[in-house]
């Protein structure tokens, strides 16, 4: 399973927008270093970049493609080929940015405890994650993959699990001497249905058609697009309006 830095950027405004409130909850205080865990082609490590400009920051990604595209944006900023989901500071961390990558993770129970020992003391740990398993743009992917001729091949793709704001605050609060947990629905007005499906092409549908042949996905692809036509009607002025519910934590060391 591949990530397309092209694919993903088409949205670039909007899905960086969360990463900015991120950031901007983050008390001022001095930042020494910061890095961003699952960095994607660098529009959130500019926005991080941006808001501690004294910092040390670097950022990591398990995409060779996304670094590319990264690395030209940001040449002033080590980038590095990593697992996030196994990755240690050699040394504390001032600021542990995560955005929009953890949901790809499993055992989070495990891992954000981790995350959070990584911090200098005064620390934060800054996560954005889609919150959107039960909106249709996911159900309907779950039901044409579990329905079409391809459903051999698909119907037991699971993305990992999401968790409540309560699931996060206990897992976080014995490591941490303050945790912040919000719960934000952005409603993004896109061009038509065909947009929703692109922007779902880089992120979430991945899964799904990496296991098709071109065939396979370009017919699932037509049944996605009928289904998000009939889940997200358009709007007076014929754009379409995309709900997106999004997860957000700062947890202080």
């Amino acid at each position: 399973m591949t990530w397309s830095a092209t694919q993903y950027s088409t949205f670039e405004n909007e899905r960086t927008r969360p990463v900015r409130d991120l950031l901007a909850a983050l008390p001022q205080r001095q930042i020494y270093n910061a890095v961003d865990l699952g960095c994607g082609p660098g529009n959130s490590t500019q926005v991080l970049a941006e808001r501690f400009p004294g910092a040390q920051v670097s950022a990591i990604d398990s995409s060779e493609d996304m670094l590319r595209a990264a690395r030209q944006r940001l040449a002033n900023i080590e980038f590095t080929l990593g697992d996030i989901g196994t990755w240690t500071a050699p040394q504390g961390v001032d600021v542990i940015l995560a955005n929009a990558s953890l949901q790809w993770l499993p055992d989070h129970a495990l891992l954000y405890p981790h995350l959070a020992r990584q911090l200098t003391e005064g620390g934060h740990l800054a996560i954005q994650t889609p919150d959107n398993l039960d909106e249709p743009a996911h159900a309907q992917a779950r039901e044409i993959a579990s329905r079409g001729p391809w459903a051999d091949k698909i119907a037991a793709v699971k993305h990992p699990p999401r968790h409540t704001a309560a699931y996060y605050y206990d897992v976080l609060s014995p490591h941490c001497r303050e945790v912040q947990v919000w719960r934000t629905t952005y409603h993004h007005p896109l061009a038509d249905a065909q947009a929703v499906v692109e922007w779902f092409k880089g992120s979430a549908l991945r899964p799904y058609l990496a296991a098709l042949n071109v065939s396979e996905q370009a017919d699932f692809l037509q049944y996605y697009l009928q289904a998000m036509e009939q889940s997200y009607p358009a709007a007076a002025d014929g754009k379409v309006l995309l709900p997106f519910p999004r997860l957000f934590i700062v947890a202080t060391r």
